[in-house]
């Protein structure tokens, strides 16, 4: 009992909260952070409609293997990451086609990425803390150039995102009318496929490997409950990523604890009230009108 008021303490130590978010790191923490939140929350909408949730875990997977190998080589872990996480987006886009071979795909290379990741691990085995950090994220440990890197990423995946929105909306809403309209739907794929791996690298920075839905799936699953409105669900998945990303780095400065941990709680909590507004409504909707 002694531990957790003590912990709850801390994390309610609003003078040390002020105080480390004069930090340059913490400011540096946050900036990445409200890039994350952004690109995340615009993609997750398409996410949720396009049913990638197991492919964005996949994706996760990779990430991890290519932050592994730089950890080992001594490179940027944010480029390993980057480069594992584009690698399994492509697989995936160009392997998955099909739809009835989708899981199976996925589930190859989910397993080959973590397994692979985890043997360059052991093959490192002075930086624990480093490892630690790429399965459940790290985020304060973020310099200035990772913050360019992301910043960059960001704004590349939401240029890109913004060129091909309204066909690539329309292959995930009817897939088979959009085709027969002349949509693109096999280009459309592996490129969304590689969006949306450049954003779960960047997820790795905040929430690790293990952890990255909760950027990248729950706001998008979040703004489903409460508007069908594509555009609504794109602006409320954003402000929801952003509060829980956001949200989860202030709440962990004080007692110092992981910064996944409390963007997964936040962003799980959003879900659960969305989803309780939801059912409200539809119960609203459907009940039968009263007697005269």
């Amino acid at each position: 009992m002694n531990t957790l008021g003590e912990a709850l303490g801390k994390l309610f130590d609003f003078e040390v909260t002020a105080d480390l978010l004069t930090y340059p790191f913490v400011q540096q923490a946050l900036l990445a952070a409200a890039a994350l939140g952004l690109v995340s929350g615009a993609l997750a909408p398409l996410v949720v409609a396009r049913k990638m949730s197991f492919a964005v875990h996949g994706t996760a997977e990779l990430a991890f293997t290519g932050a592994a190998a730089a950890l080992l080589l001594g490179a940027s872990v944010g480029v390993g990451a980057l480069g594992g996480a584009v690698v399994a987006a492509l697989l995936l886009g160009l392997l998955g086609q099909r739809g009835s071979e989708r899981d199976s795909v996925i589930g190859a290379i989910l397993s080959f990425g973590l397994g692979v990741g985890v043997l360059l691990l052991w093959m490192n085995p002075q930086r624990t803390a480093n490892k630690f950090s790429l399965l459940v994220g790290q985020i304060v440990g973020v310099d200035s150039a990772d913050v360019a890197l992301l910043t960059g990423c960001a704004v590349a995946v939401l240029v890109v995102l913004a060129l091909v929105y309204r066909p690539l909306l329309f292959a995930s809403v009817d897939p088979d009318v959009a085709a027969a309209r002349g949509v693109p739907a096999r280009v459309l794929t592996p490129l969304f496929a590689v969006l949306v791996g450049v954003a779960t690298a960047l997820g790795v920075y905040t929430v690790g490997a293990l952890l990255v839905l909760a950027l990248m799936v729950t706001p998008g699953a979040a703004a489903a409950r409460v508007t069908a409105s594509p555009l609504v669900a794109t602006v409320l998945g954003v402000v929801f990523a952003e509060a829980a990303v956001l949200g989860g780095i202030v709440l962990s400065l004080a007692p110092g604890a992981p910064v996944s941990a409390f963007v997964t709680i936040l962003s799980f909590v959003i879900y659960l009230v969305c989803r309780g507004i939801g059912n409200v409504r539809l119960k609203r909707a459907t009940r039968p009108p009263a007697a005269a």
